[in-house]
């Protein structure tokens, strides 16, 4: 014994199943964008006392700060500059960015180089900088060459600060020096 069951399809189709297009609400060509602390209240020609923690610099940023979860896109790439509290400056470049207005998370994607003010580099597809806690952090591949000890190590997965004082490497491999710091003795 067979049993064939068959239905119509007699739903009317409004364009609601359709995914809605998401424009910016602003469009940036050549933005610069420059993140500023004031250690007290200022006054209107008070602005000797703010100092520049970065500036993020982008030929395109597509602003969609109108979303229910705002963000703002760098399609053409992006380089931000964050400077530590003597004014040194580390540089971040990457050939796309998103930074979530709401969570203040950098996500760059992308031939991501960090360069530091004491020449070591740091090299990733993608790469996030959390700006609240001043950390950076990637679960991808890496190349981190160091000048000073002439290392070069590639892993996978690492964390560190944004002056790159302070790093943890997940995973490992590659060309390490170590130097030994003992003083010989005669005797």
């Amino acid at each position: 014994m067979l049993f064939f069951s068959a239905c119509n399809d007699d739903y009317k189709r409004v364009g609601g199943e359709a995914i809605p297009k998401i424009f910016p609400q602003g469009i940036g060509e050549n933005f610069v964008l420059t993140y500023t602390e004031a250690p007290e209240v200022m006054e209107m020609d008070d602005i000797d006392s703010s100092r520049v923690l970065a500036v993020l610099t982008s030929p395109l940023s597509n602003n969609f700060d109108n979303l229910e979860f705002p963000y703002r896109t760098f399609p053409k790439g992006l380089a931000v500059d964050l400077f530590d509290e003597e004014g040194n400056k580390n540089t971040i470049v990457a050939d796309y960015g998103i930074i979530y207005s709401a969570t203040n998370l950098i996500d760059l994607r992308g031939n991501v180089v960090v360069l530091t003010k004491d020449g070591k580099k740091l090299e990733t597809p993608q790469l996030y900088y959390d700006q609240g806690n001043e950390w950076i952090f990637t679960q991808e591949k890496f190349t981190f060459e160091n000048p000073d000890d002439g290392t070069i190590m590639d892993g996978v997965g690492m964390d560190f600060n944004k002056d790159l004082t302070f790093f943890s490497a997940h995973k490992t491999f590659g060309v390490m020096t170590i130097k030994d710091d003992k003083e010989k003795k005669d005797d």
